[in-house]
């Protein structure tokens, strides 16, 4: 099956995949994800927090050459950056990137003002993680996501493989049906590294400056820009 026809005949495909088994669908996903597109033509774009680390344990099992590419804004917090090294250690043959923007933070200030975040967050995901994403896909037919349908509603409708209208290619979404005590289960089972903030009640890890932990009753997503009504940076939306 090409990736042509893969693009055209998204949906009828995912609905092919089963999740009643031990990875819910994921590892069947990833099989046919990397048999289907040349490695040349599919990446998993990572942010490596919880789903992440399970994302990458799969993807090894099935290709231990992976590409995998990290968004790394400048801006990460520095257990980010500690878990990335103990994964490279980890699975030393994966093909770990990190992608920075093409506009460091200095000149970013210089063109925009000083925490462009503050004011705009919106432009300056667009600028450190939107804009570099869509240079490294601009060669790609797919790409791998670790979004979970119960991470927020606006995720609620994810399938395993999605049109992705923003990037144009297939966004493929092997975790869809696990749940974070799911996640958490085959990460202490595994005994897989993973960013100590998880402990601290940061169930969603991005950019130190918007990212709060988040307390009892909060979904997911709700540390990330919290009070500004923003859920997402950009990536997963139109």
């Amino acid at each position: 099956m090409t990736a042509a026809i893969t693009y055209q005949n998204w949906q009828q495909i995912s609905d092919t995949f089963s999740y009643d088994d031990e990875t819910k669908g994921a590892l069947s996903v990833l099989k046919w994800a990397y048999s289907t597109y040349p490695e040349q033509e599919i990446v998993y774009a990572s942010s490596f927090g919880a789903e992440a680390i399970v994302l990458i344990d799969l993807i090894q099992q099935v290709k231990p050459d992976a590409h995998i590419v990290f968004l790394d804004t400048g801006l990460h917090f520095p257990e980010t950056y500690e878990v990335i090294d103990k994964i490279e250690a980890r699975f030393p043959t994966l093909r770990i990137e990190r992608k920075q923007p093409k506009v460091s933070l200095d000149e970013q200030a210089a063109e925009y003002g000083s925490a462009l975040w503050l004011r705009d967050a919106n432009q300056c995901c667009n600028i450190r993680k939107v804009i570099p994403l869509r240079e490294t896909l601009t060669a790609k037919q797919a790409w791998i996501s670790g979004l979970r349908r119960e991470q927020s509603p606006t995720r609620a409708n994810t399938e395993f493989l999605n049109k992705d209208e923003k990037f144009e290619n297939i966004k493929i979404c092997p975790l869809i049906h696990w749940t974070w005590d799911e996640v958490w289960d085959y990460i202490k089972k595994k005994d897989l590294p993973y960013n100590t903030l998880h402990d601290q009640n940061y169930p969603s890890i991005g950019c130190f400056p918007c990212t709060k932990p988040v307390g009892d009753g909060g979904d997911s997503r709700a540390g990330r820009w919290s009070g500004s009504g923003k859920t997402e940076c950009g990536l997963h939306t139109r």
